[in-house]
């Protein structure tokens, strides 16, 4: 299944079949993913063709074309661009079925179990607990810093099951039930107001073995798949010129011309042509992404994805003087997603200085870019050969 006819051919098929002006947006949804146009690159049965990553866009633009609905990426960008990778790298093909099609469609929300209060930075001291009792594991820490979770049914978690040996050995990795008995959910008001990152308390939740993804003590492998794929979804997301934040930057400038000084103009285009810079080398990203798995580079984009943020947004609210001072709302939310362009420059503001936390601090990508792209020497690190038990904490 390489050819773009034939996928034109099955797209027209799935819109006569269920005409999206009278088909149920769910239904029409589940229909595409049978049909195996909802990622053309997966299997055969999980929602592909087994065709080029490269052909999805043929579907793509057939199906806008004829207003199909879609599945609302922003919404379960978490399940869709970290989840399912690494559920079709490690997962079981019973574990496959029963979680990708109602990922895809966004019925399940995902959420990531990774961070905690104690190991932020240093994701492998995590020290979340999963000891074995026969086919289930007994589960209990504090997650931090994650998103969705009060709208997630499921989420990736990792957890140490052997303290006996050095902390990125002793790591496994599961799918939590978000429903189970032991998990709560606490709020984190941000800055701006709301509440879209949670805290995740874990007191003695089960979790049978059958939903362990990879082998036991491979989970900081397994985690990687995750983590690439993670910042290539945040720092290489497609976007249209002026998409993003550069957008309501250069609006503004256009359609108010009282507010402009020759120095904000030398500012305004120098982050113009870093974020078409910037767009176009998440396009080469993804087209890499056509012959295989992420690689580091994806940890480059999404630096440079939070430092632009805040340089616009820094300057957007300066090109409005006062008026950038003003804040649309205060009020206590827990959004499902994060709306950039949909609030005002007050709010763009204050959310991207989470950008450089969320998906990777900048402190650590810049390492990660240094020695396993730039390949530089590493940094000194003396716990990598001592058991996690025996780490000062």
């Amino acid at each position: 299944m390489t050819d773009a006819e034939e996928l034109r051919r099955r797209t027209q098929q799935l819109l006569a079949q269920h005409p999206p002006a009278s088909t149920d947006r769910l239904d029409f949804l589940r229909a595409r993913f049978d049909a195996g146009l909802a990622w053309v690159h997966y299997p055969e049965g999980l929602g592909g063709l087994g065709a080029p990553r490269s052909l999805q866009g043929v579907v793509d633009a057939e199906l806008a074309a004829a207003g199909a609905p879609g599945n609302d990426p922003r919404r379960i960008g978490i399940g869709l661009g970290m989840a399912a990778p690494t559920i079709l790298a490690y997962g079981t093909e019973e574990q496959k079925r029963r979680w990708l099609r109602p990922l895809w469609t966004g019925e399940e929300v995902w959420c990531q179990l990774f961070s905690e209060p104690g190991a932020g930075s240093d994701l492998a001291a995590l020290g979340t607990r999963a000891v074995r009792d026969g086919d289930a594991w007994t589960v209990n820490g504090q997650k931090v810093w994650t998103s969705s979770a009060h709208v997630a049914r499921w989420a990736i978690l990792i957890a140490r099951t052997d303290p006996d040996v050095p902390k990125h050995q002793g790591i496994t990795y599961f799918v939590c039930d978000m429903t189970d008995p032991g998990v709560e959910v606490r709020p984190l008001r941000q800055i701006t107001g709301e509440a879209e990152f949670n805290e995740v308390f874990l007191t003695d939740v089960r979790i049978p073995d059958s939903r362990r993804l990879g082998a036991i003590g491979d989970g900081w492998r397994v985690a990687q798949t995750t983590l690439m794929n993670e910042r290539v979804s945040i720092g290489g997301m497609a976007l249209p010129r002026e998409g993003g934040m550069i957008g309501p930057a250069a609006r503004t400038w256009r359609e108010r011309p009282a507010l402009r000084t020759h120095d904000l103009h030398q500012r305004l285009l120098r982050l113009w042509v870093e974020a078409e810079v910037t767009r176009f080398t998440g396009e080469r990203l993804r087209q890499q992404l056509v012959a295989g798995q992420p690689g580091y580079e994806g940890s480059g984009m999404k630096l440079a994805f939070a430092r632009l943020n805040q340089e616009i947004s820094g300057l957007e609210v300066e090109l409005r003087g006062e008026e950038g001072l003003l804040y649309d709302d205060w009020t206590m939310r827990r959004p499902e997603l994060v709306d950039f362009t949909g609030r005002d420059a007050g709010y763009r503001y204050l959310r991207s200085k989470g950008n450089s936390i969320e998906g990777g601090t900048s402190e650590v990508l810049l390492n990660i870019v240094a020695e396993r792209v730039l390949g530089l020497p590493a940094e000194p690190r003396t716990d990598k050969d001592v058991a996690w038990k025996d780490l000062a904490r």
